[in-house]
């Protein structure tokens, strides 16, 4: 899976498969009214908008447009006992690890024709059942890297600070608390950054809501979401999946046209994209030339050298200087007239690239 991924998780029939068909206009993910219809994860990659590649293509003459990309998976609903191997348990915890984030999709609808696997719909409760299995499999997974390891620290002392940071985390999961809600300093994060604990992604959550929330999209039950939600520091992204399944059907014009009708400005799965990647510490640095314009990649934080090595690793190796020009002075005066205003800055290795930098790499 090239790179960062989000997982769509959440109970069975809550609107994950219709969301991802959206997502991928197509009909790639089978979103049947009955649980477990998704059992292998569809993936889909899906393209990040962004407006300012359209204006700097414009004024290179690119021939092409490349946008950033998001992966998203589908992973099948999981049900009570899937910590158990309940349902199909285990193969869906192991497709939660491989992923970066979790998109936890939660129902707040009612509605007599979908059935709820609960029998009731009560987003907390659907909630509280997703998370009890990722603490239960999170718990496991202590147990068994602690039973290691105390074999191996006989020999090996330093082990022991290691055991004494899985204990924490142990006790932190038994009071039925998420990883991501437990400070680690530095140095325990160092000690235990080799093991993927289910919990300890970040997540959002995807409240869907029926069309007859539009265009607020809020009801109590979003409302008890974004209680929830705030308590661990987590997001909430209220979606009519409904809706988007519609306007996957559309040209863009069309799709304005809708939006506008219904009094919103933009999709639903368009602000899922945008704060998946946001969230993901994720940001974008810009190159364009006749050949193309496209946005590259990078994680928040990254220098100049590394960012390079995203466009070929010979200019990693290579590298000598980048010329960054911001995004605006590059729209409003172009490449050479920012150079002529001395607004074309020339940084070295140590430069912390920004989001919506223009950039030209200088290498041997």
């Amino acid at each position: 899976m090239s790179g960062l991924s989000c997982g769509f998780v959440g109970l069975p029939n809550v609107g994950k498969s219709t969301l991802l068909n959206a997502l991928l206009k197509k009909k790639q993910a089978d979103a049947s009214n009955y649980p477990f219809c998704t059992i292998d994860p569809n993936i889909g990659i899906v393209n990040v908008e962004d407006e300012r590649l359209e204006k700097l293509s414009a004024l290179s003459n690119s021939k092409k447009i490349i946008p950033a990309t998001m992966t998203f998976v589908d992973i099948a609903g999981i049900v009570k006992g899937a910590a158990q191997g309940e349902g199909l348990g285990n193969k869906f915890l192991a497709n939660i690890r491989e992923t970066d984030m979790i998109v936890h999709v939660v129902r707040c609808f009612e509605s007599e024709e979908v059935i709820h696997v609960e029998g009731k719909v009560s987003p907390l409760d659907d909630i509280e059942v997703i998370n009890l299995e990722l603490i239960l499999a999170d718990l496991q997974m202590i147990d068994n890297v602690i039973q290691k390891l105390e074999k191996q620290a006989r020999g090996k002392k330093e082990l022991l600070s290691v055991i004494v940071t899985l204990n924490k985390l142990r006790d932190h999961l038994n009071e039925n608390l998420p990883l991501r809600s437990f400070e680690l300093t530095d140095e325990e994060k160092e000690e235990i950054k080799q093991y993927s604990f289910l919990t300890a992604k970040k997540v959002i959550y995807a409240a869907n809501v029926s069309e007859e929330s539009l265009p607020s999209m809020e009801n109590d039950l979003v409302k008890q979401v974004r209680d929830y939600a705030d308590k661990e520091g987590s997001l909430v992204i209220p979606i009519c999946a409904k809706l988007e399944e519609e306007l996957s059907q559309l040209s863009d014009e069309e799709i304005a046209e809708y939006l506008n009708s219904v009094g919103l400005k933009e999709s639903g799965l368009n602000r899922l994209i945008k704060v998946s990647f946001k969230s993901l510490g994720l940001i974008t640095y810009l190159t364009t030339g006749e050949v193309e314009t496209r946005a590259w990649t990078i994680r928040e934080g990254m220098r100049a050298p590394e960012a390079a090595g995203k466009i070929h690793s010979d200019i990693q190796k290579g590298f000598i200087r980048a010329e960054v020009i911001s995004y605006d002075d590059m729209i409003t005066l172009g490449r050479q007239g920012a150079r002529d205003a001395g607004k074309a800055r020339a940084e070295g290795k140590e430069y912390l690239v920004r989001d919506g930098d223009v950039i030209l790499f200088f290498h041997n």
